[in-house]
C-alpha cells in the first residue's frame, strides 16, 4: 500500500517538460553535443571561446538508467557546485543560468537531468533521483578529481531531496545551498507534523545529518495582518484628495507583492534552517516567487558571499568547528546525566548500568542492586527526604565530616529535624 501511495505521490511531484528542450547528438570525436529542440531546429548549445568549457556527459546509474549532465568549467574556480534543479525544468532551460552562476560565483558547475527528464532515460521517481545524483558525484570524483572538501551541493525545490540525501553521506562536504527547499513531499500538500512511511523526500530527517554549513534561500512570507498594517500606514500618509483611488492602488500593490511562495510555503525553508547543525545566515527574499529568485540582486550577492567564505574556510577552521560541536555534544551528555531538580550526578550500577531516579523518588532506586559508595552508610531517619527540604543530600554517620543533624544525617545547619 505504501509503495502504491509513493508512486502516486511521485506523479504529483515530477513534471518534466514535454517535449524536452534539447536533444543529444554524437560528435565526430565520439563525444556528445547538446542541440536545442526549439525552432530553428538543430541549434547547438553554444560553447565557450576555447570550445572546452562545456562537457556533455551521458552517465549510467545503478538503477539502469542513463542521464545527461552538463559540466561547465571555470579556469579561475577553486570549488565545484553540483546543481539539482526543480521538478518542472531541464538542462536546456537552465543552461543560461548555469553560465551566469559559473561566471558570477567563479565555480565549476555540474548540472544534471533526473531520470525521465530531458534526454535522460527511465521514469522520474524518488529512488531514481538518489541514484542519479550518486552517479554524478562518482563522475566528478573519477573524471574531474573533485573531492568532497571542494564540493558545494545546490538543491532547488524537489532538488533539495537528492541534495540532502548525498550531503548526509559526505561528512567533509564544503557546503550546501537549499533554494526553495521542502521539508517533505507530503508537507507541501498538507501541514502535517509527523513523517509518514509513504512520504517522499523526508528532508526533515536528513537535515540533522548534514555537518557542513547550510545556506537556505526562500521567499519571505508576509502575513495578512502585516499587510493590513502596511495598508493602514499608507492610509495615514495619503491625503484626502483622491484618497479612495490611491488606497485601492496601494492595497492591490501590497496584496500582489508575491511575498509568499504559492508552491512551497516559507515555513519549509525556515524549518530546515532551524534544524541545520551548522546554519549559515539565510536569505529571505521579499517580493519573489517560487521560480524567479535568481532575478533578484540579493540572490547573487548573498550567494557570492557564501561561496567566498567557503573558499576561505581552511582545514584549521573546519577542525575548530568540529571540536566545538564535539564539546557541545559532551556537555549535553553530561547534562543528561544530571538530576532534574538538583545539580548532582546520579550514581550508576556497574552490573546493569541502570540509574536511580531523580530527587522525587531517590529513596526508591530503579536498580535494586545499587549501593552507595560508602558501604556503611545507612540513613538514620527513613523520612529524611521530606524532613530536610534544603539540601536533600544523605550523609554517612562515620564519614560525613561535621554532620549537624543526627536524626537525618544531614549537612544542613538549619534542619527542621
Amino acid at each position: 500500500m505504501g509503495c502504491l501511495i509513493s508512486q502516486l505521490a511521485a506523479k504529483f511531484a515530477f513534471f518534466p517538460p514535454s517535449p524536452a528542450t534539447y536533444e543529444l547528438k554524437r560528435r565526430d570525436d565520439g563525444g556528445f553535443a547538446a542541440v536545442s529542440a526549439a525552432p530553428p531546429p538543430s541549434t547547438p548549445i553554444p560553447y565557450g571561446e576555447d570550445g572546452s568549457s562545456l562537457d556533455v556527459l551521458y552517465l549510467d546509474t545503478k538503477r539502469g538508467n542513463k542521464i545527461v549532465a552538463f559540466y561547465l568549467k571555470n579556469p579561475y574556480a577553486r570549488l565545484t557546485m553540483l546543481y539539482s534543479h526543480g521538478n518542472a525544468a531541464d538542462l536546456g532551460q537552465l543552461y543560461d543560468l548555469f553560465v551566469q552562476l559559473k561566471a558570477n560565483l567563479r565555480v565549476n558547475l555540474m548540472g544534471y537531468d533526473y531520470s525521465g527528464y530531458g534526454a535522460s532515460t527511465g521514469k522520474p521517481s524518488e529512488l531514481n533521483t538518489y541514484s542519479d545524483i550518486e552517479a554524478v558525484y562518482e563522475c566528478l570524483q573519477t573524471e574531474y578529481g573533485v573531492c568532497q572538501e571542494d564540493l558545494i551541493l545546490y538543491g532547488q525545490s524537489v532538488g533539495s531531496g537528492p541534495t540532502l540525501h548525498l550531503a548526509a553521506q559526505l561528512p567533509r562536504l564544503r557546503g550546501v545551498v537549499l533554494h526553495s527547499a521542502i521539508l517533505s513531499g507530503l508537507r507541501v500538500l498538507c501541514h502535517v507534523k509527523c513523517t509518514l512511511c509513504f512520504d517522499i523526500y523526508k528532508n526533515v530527517n536528513k537535515i540533522r545529518k548534514v555537518k557542513c554549513p547550510v545556506l537556505v534561500i526562500h521567499v519571505l512570507c508576509i502575513s495578512i495582518q502585516l499587510r493590513v498594517k502596511m495598508w493602514a500606514a499608507a492610509h495615514q500618509q495619503t491625503n484626502s484628495h483622491k484618497r479612495g483611488q490611491r488606497l485601492n492602488l496601494v492595497w492591490w500593490s501590497i496584496l500582489s507583492q508575491g511575498t509568499e511562495d504559492d508552491v512551497v510555503n516559507w515555513f519549509h525553508g525556515n524549518g530546515l534552517w532551524k534544524m541545520a547543525r551548522d546554519p549559515y545566515e539565510p536569505l529571505w527574499i521579499k517580493g519573489g516567487g517560487h521560480c524567479n529568485l535568481e532575478l533578484y540582486p540579493d540572490y547573487v550577492r548573498h550567494l557570492c558571499r557564501f561561496i567566498q567564505e567557503m573558499e576561505n574556510m581552511t582545514t584549521k577552521i573546519r577542525l575548530r568547528k568540529i571540536k566545538q560541536s564535539l564539546r557541545l555534544q559532551k556537555k549535553s551528555a553530561v547534562c543528561s546525566n544530571r538530576c532534574c531538580k538538583i545539580k548532582l550526578s546520579r550514581p550508576k550500577c556497574c552490573q546493569c548500568c541502570l540509574k536511580p531516579s531523580c530527587a522525587k523518588c531517590f529513596r526508591l532506586p530503579k536498580c535494586p542492586e545499587w549501593r552507595p559508595r560508602c558501604p556503611e552508610w545507612q540513613p538514620s531517619c527513613p523520612m529524611w527526604l521530606f524532613k530536610c527540604p534544603e539540601c536533600l543530600r544523605p550523609g554517612c554517620m562515620k564519614c560525613s565530616f561535621e554532620c549537624q543533624c543526627f536524626n537525618c544525617s544531614c549537612r544542613s545547619i538549619n534542619c527542621s529535624c
